[in-house]
């Protein structure tokens, strides 16, 4: 995005530098990094940065409504409905394409939104692997909002922490050291002295929940929560049942709580007008179908790593939608060829951390990821047998 800091950087590529990089990444958790890693970040000029946040900032702006959380009611399942919500969500996760508009110029485009965590941790690790082993030039970071490691680190130790010491706070995952994301997990045990828990692990005693800490049986105060329901409805009906305690009255903290996961989502996406949001509709309030149908994507509201998007869409694909309700008709956003690479260019999408401590008005940008993609869409499927393309980070110029 920023050619001559790219022509730079390609230059100097070399795939044992890669090799070299990835051992590194893998040095302190051997085999946790079970998605791709990108070859490269992305370098991202000041002005686009500034149209990023400008439109979190606006998307934010309806989230800190009053009257959002009633606006949002109908968007958590009866069936998942997690009592003693609290005011608002700890963490904003914003997920932009680099896309090409209809006059050739690059600008962000929103692609969804989740009330929950993401790699937290993994990403305050990554940006300084990558600087041992790539030039990245001086004027460039990876945080955003003013934060550096040690803030940035201050304040996720203070939103998931709370006001309790690490053994009373778990990372609670199903089957967390299987999933594909847990070197994350093992980052947060690295920084923040938390154990990634299953949720079959839970001892319930009345109100309160317990795990075993190496031997100890130690209560549970605080959640940092990473339970996907949707996940957990595919699980076995032994998981599931475990799984249904978290759907009691309990005395914990949660961090954040499961409900936002739905609350701030693709369910979303109708209320905000913005010009890098694309036009979005509930699929059950449209009185008819656009004339370019060809030019939307049909997206359930109840899934998780793009499962149910129907890309290609027809008139017979609304048709055969038993539950409009719970679909939604977006926009198609055309991603750019944006990241020079040996052979084709790759695609880009950003994902933008915001932070929202307790007391505070509004959350905060903090930090960020990226991946890299040569497929139809961002995603592992999409990108097999492919280089230059997975997970990555933006440096962005200051």
């Amino acid at each position: 995005m920023i050619p001559s800091v790219r022509r730079e950087y390609n230059s100097q590529f070399t795939e044992e530098k890669y090799q070299a990089y990835l051992r590194d990444l893998n040095g302190p958790h051997p085999g946790a990094i079970e998605f791709r890693v990108a070859e490269t970040p992305v370098f991202v000029p000041k002005d686009f940065t500034r149209k990023i946040i400008d439109t979190c900032e606006r998307i934010v702006d309806v989230i800190v409504d009053p009257k959002f959380k009633e606006m949002t009611d109908r968007a958590i399942p009866a069936d998942v409905y997690v009592p003693n919500e609290n005011g608002h969500s700890h963490f904003i996760a914003f997920d932009f394409g680099v896309c090409e508009n209809e006059r050739g110029e690059l600008e962000p485009q929103l692609i969804e939104m989740q009330g929950f965590p993401t790699l937290f941790a993994f990403q305050v690790y990554q940006p300084e692997v990558i600087r041992r082993h790539f030039p990245i030039p001086e004027n460039f970071d990876a945080y955003l909002g003013g934060f550096n490691k040690e803030t940035y680190l201050e304040l996720l130790r203070k939103i998931v922490l709370g006001n309790h010491a690490p053994e009373n706070v778990i990372l609670l995952e199903i089957l967390p050291h299987q999933q594909k994301t847990r070197i994350d997990f093992y980052c947060t045990q690295d920084y923040l002295h938390i154990k990634p828990v299953c949720i079959t692990e839970l001892i319930q005693e009345g109100r309160k929940l317990y795990y075993d800490n190496e031997g100890k049986k130690t209560e549970v105060k605080r959640i940092y929560n990473r339970v996907i329901f949707d996940d957990l409805q595919q699980q076995s009906e032994e998981i599931q049942q475990k799984g249904k305690v978290l759907l009691e009255d309990l005395a914990v903290e949660w961090a954040p709580h499961p409900n936002w996961f739905y609350r701030i989502s693709k369910y979303t996406l109708p209320f905000v007008k913005h010009p890098n949001v694309p036009e979005t509709f509930f699929l059950n309030e449209l009185k008819q179908p656009p004339a370019d149908l060809e030019n939307y994507v049909l997206k359930p509201l109840f899934s998780f790593a793009g499962q149910g998007v129907i890309i290609d869409l027809v008139a017979a694909d609304l048709e055969k939608v038993k539950d409009p309700e719970n679909w939604i008709l977006q926009r198609k956003v055309k991603y750019a060829d944006v990241i020079p690479t040996p052979d084709i260019p790759a695609k880009a999408e950003f994902r933008i951390f915001y932070f929202w401590e307790d007391g505070a008005p509004r959350p905060v940008p903090t930090n960020n990821l990226a991946r890299l993609s040569k497929g139809k869409m961002i995603g592992v499927r999409y990108n097999k047998d492919k280089e230059w393309v997975g997970g990555t980070v933006c440096f962005f110029e200051k």
